[in-house]
């Protein structure tokens, strides 16, 4: 009992430190963003859970294993893991032009996400990967970038993107994605641009996405 306390009374504590002395970008924080930012986790490791039996059911062994070896590192989007992704946000200098192209990045993939999942049979979802993929991966590998640059040099969140990247370019995992034609990308790259967002604001065109 005397354990649970104490922890609870670091986690407060290192959350006071660091909200009230951090250069925070944004008022609007609040609860909000720490259940999105649990979300963000629960939702990647479905989807990379997902990519994992995929790419299992066709013989990529090494290719499940890597799916599964990188949901298994998300640490479930736990306080500390929050506090100090607030703690690298609130120093990224992180211009104007880069937060308005990774927002426009988004809102093309929500676009295109949005058409594939209301496809209804397999061979329209198939079709739809074959003639959009290229350019999709195209966003996604530019969309990465300006998230990146966010995340500064070092830190969990910036080593799990890295790897997020490595897997898209030379893993196929976008492509994998898509083939799965569930919710799951469209509801995270949403989550990504609601945090982005409630950190940086800037007028969003397309909300309603």
């Amino acid at each position: 009992m005397a354990t649970v306390r104490s922890n609870s009374i670091t986690v407060f504590f290192v959350a006071f430190i660091i909200l009230t002395t951090a250069p925070s970008p944004s008022q609007s924080l609040s609860f909000s963003s720490y259940f999105r930012y649990r979300n963000l986790f629960s939702l990647s490791h479905s989807l990379l859970i997902g990519v994992a039996n995929l790419r299992a059911a066709r013989g990529d062994v090494a290719g499940a294993d890597r799916a599964r070896s990188i949901a298994d590192g998300l640490d479930q989007g736990t306080v500390f893991g929050f506090l100090k992704l607030l703690w690298t946000l609130s120093w990224t200098d992180m211009s104007f032009t880069d937060l308005y192209g990774a927002v426009s990045d988004m809102n093309e993939l929500l676009r295109g996400l949005t058409e594939l999942t209301r496809l209804e049979s397999v061979a329209e979802r198939s079709a739809w990967v074959s003639r959009n993929y290229q350019s999709v991966l195209t966003v996604f590998k530019s969309l990465s970038r300006k998230l990146l640059k966010a995340l500064g040099q070092s830190g969990v969140m910036r080593e799990i993107g890295e790897t997020f990247q490595k897997e898209v370019v030379e893993g196929g995992l976008i492509r994998d994605c898509l083939e799965l034609g569930n919710n799951d990308l469209k509801a995270l790259i949403q989550i990504v641009k609601d945090l982005l967002l409630q950190f940086f604001p800037v007028r969003d065109k397309d909300h309603d996405l």
